[in-house]
């Protein structure tokens, strides 16, 4: 750590000498050969960090820590609800698996540089195969569960995998889904299927394996023999994820080794404030960033216990989980969306569950994935009596932007503010000409280029489209695609995307991509998919329609068929429930269709009509509309 801990030296040290800075935190992780410099530029004018640092992230995140005598430590808790049980894995433990299974993937021909999906559940061989990977210097896709053939189609396709690793089943809430059906049928539809796929059967339920392709994954990890790990450059990449992209293609987020590394550490000490050994439990999943930078790597760099939780906050089996898996693991850092906690308290809004369990080990709480409203932060902070912390980043960043950085000198908490900008993080609101806006100006929240440690430094294999969605908007800065402003005291404040993805339960969704889903849709004249405000969820889409002429389907019978094609093509994490059939759409007089005054509409938010708008009329049709289905939250949902 700098030899100073208030924030605002940290802060401006950061900015001004970003080098020294950052070549300070990398000397805290283990490296192979040490970087000689901090920041260079590669040969597509992009920012690289620690480009002839050479280190791996397996080592750095396991067998370094057995060699500094913390292998007996629990390294991860495996606590699952869903099937009623609890391993707990040391560090040595970690190590033994993760190095069968990544001799079980060199088995199979995977080696430096290949691609490897990942299809799972939240079981510990999830977490098993992506250290793996990282342990051969492959790279890892990891593909939420949730998502349906299509999406995970498309993935395979663009990462191109030299295998596929996936479960049987996964359990939501006690229903046990298959998970065998969904990848047969992505890689059906896919154009690079891999050569083989491995399976691992749980006992909820036993998948129908293709003869020469599917592979078991227990039959091959007993052949396997422990694989060492292979050092890598900082700048190789160590995975790609993929978010949702506003033409409805998702962007496969490049994270590489070094830089990544860095960066997890800084944040576990400097903004989370624990220290290793300590307990640190993300309620994600491994298929998003925070499962990735938080449940797996994040802890395990910085030498904590991380928790790997298989369920939900609710009905798993009643809403004092979370205070049940806090008391049992002792956990000091909590960290989760605030959907969770909306959802918790929807089923036990006196929190008189939490009253069964010694929460007496946690120190923090922070919430993150979508805005965390002032009544739920209200909420939490009188229940727990704890900092409860609203903190903002990106899949892209894999690493917080804005928080309160209780690590170094904490600050008050202002409701609706994700507090101030992190180290390393020159964060600017400008205006559309690309001007500096000043204190409580809203505008669109931006990022001064250089980009810091962590951040992903382009896509993958599609430089000239990271350009196109992140740079050119504004030279010399990253455009975020969130909206918000800066208060007089420095706190800054996310009001939401300005461009068409939106975030239901933490889960960034393209609303073009719904819209493409919808409009292919055979009575469908056209269409238009916004997210409004859901009380538990953030944001959930609606989509309204204008049927083509002479149809004879229902409105009802077209919003059944919509919901079922959505679940179908994209999975129930988009939460689509409303397809509301109206008689045309608000456009301008060029023909576009104000989406952005829909939404207003539906949440009730003050807005005066567009002076271009094509007819006036019809913001109360729409209006009626939303009225007679009870749909937005100023019609009474």
């Amino acid at each position: 750590m700098p030899t100073t801990n208030n924030y605002a030296d940290q802060y401006h040290r950061s900015l001004t000498n970003p080098d020294g800075f950052w070549a300070e935190q990398a000397s805290r992780i283990p490296w192979y050969t040490p970087p000689t410099q901090s920041q260079s530029t590669d040969a597509d004018g992009l920012t690289r960090w620690y480009a002839d640092g050479v280190m791996n992230t397996c080592y750095a995140a396991i067998d370094y820590h057995i060699e500094q005598g913390r292998g007996e430590q629990p390294a991860l808790i495996y606590d699952s609800p869903a099937t009623g049980q609890v391993r707990t894995y040391t560090y040595l433990d970690l190590r033994d698996e993760v190095a069968r299974v990544a001799g079980m993937l060199r088995n199979l021909g995977v080696s430096k540089g290949d691609t490897v999906v990942i299809y799972m559940p939240m079981v510990p061989e999830a977490a098993f195969a992506m250290l793996a990977c990282a342990r051969l210097g492959a790279v890892h896709s990891v593909v939420f569960g949730g998502f349906a053939s299509p999406e995970l189609a498309v993935r395979i396709d663009d990462v191109r995998p030299r295998v596929v690793l996936s479960a049987s089943c996964g359990i939501e809430f006690g229903t046990v889904i298959p998970y065998k059906p969904l990848l047969d049928a992505a890689l059906a539809q896919s154009a690079y299927p891999p050569a083989h796929c491995v399976i691992l059967q749980r006992p909820q339920c036993e998948a129908i394996m293709q003869s020469g392709r599917d592979l078991d994954w227990a039959t091959l990890l007993a052949r396997a023999t422990p694989a060492d790990c292979v050092p890598v450059l900082a700048t190789d990449p160590l995975y790609v994820l993929y978010t949702s992209g506003t033409t409805g293609r998702p962007k496969g987020i490049v994270r590489d080794n070094g830089g990544h590394a860095v960066a997890l550490a800084y944040s576990l000490e400097a903004i989370y404030d624990v220290r290793p050994g300590e307990v640190f439990w993300a309620a994600s999943d491994l298929g998003w960033a925070v499962g990735h930078s938080y449940i797996v790597y994040g802890p395990l760099i910085y030498g904590c216990t991380a928790i790997l939780f298989e369920g939900k906050p609710v009905r798993t089996p009643d809403a004092g989980t979370f205070w049940r898996v806090i008391a049992d693991h002792k956990v000091n850092v909590f960290f989760t969306a605030p959907t969770a906690f909306r959802a918790i308290r929807k089923e036990d809004p006196e929190a008189s569950l939490r009253r069964n369990y010694d929460l007496s080990s946690i120190r923090a709480l922070f919430v993150a994935g979508e805005r965390c409203d002032p009544p739920t932060l209200g909420w939490l902070d009188q229940i727990l009596n704890i900092p409860v912390i609203d903190h903002w980043w990106q899949t892209e960043s894999g690493w917080p932007m804005v928080a309160n950085q209780l690590g170094l000198d904490p600050i008050p908490v202002k409701m609706g503010s994700s507090s101030k900008p992190v180290c390393g993080y020159d964060l600017q609101i400008l205006d559309e000409d690309g001007q500096q806006l000043g204190p409580n100006q809203e505008g669109y929240v931006c990022v001064k280029l250089p980009l810091p440690p962590g951040f992903t430094p382009t896509l993958w294999h599609d430089t000239p489209r990271f350009r196109e969605s992140y740079l050119n908007r504004f030279p010399g800065y990253y455009l975020t695609g969130d909206g918000g402003y800066i208060d007089e005291d420095g706190y800054v404040f996310i009001m939401g995307r300005v461009d068409d993805v939106i975030n239901v339960a933490g889960h960034r969704l393209s609303t073009g991509e719904m819209e493409e889903i919808v409009g292919a849709h055979a009575a469908v004249a056209e269409c238009a998919v916004v997210g409004i405000a859901c009380p538990l969820r953030g944001q959930r889409p609606v989509g309204f329609v204008v049927l083509k002429d002479g149809q004879t389907i229902t409105p009802e019978q077209l919003e059944t068929e919509l919901v079922t094609l959505l679940r179908e093509q994209i999975g129930a994490v988009a939460y689509f429930r409303n397809a509301l059939a109206v008689k045309r759409l608000p456009k301008t007089r060029s023909g576009k269709i104000l989406r952005k005054t829909i939404r207003q509409l539906a949440d009730g938010e003050p807005f005066t009509i567009p002076a271009t708008i094509d007819d006036p009329a019809i913001i109360d049709e729409i209006r009626l509309v939303l009225a007679s289905r009870k749909v937005g939250v100023a019609f009474g949902e």
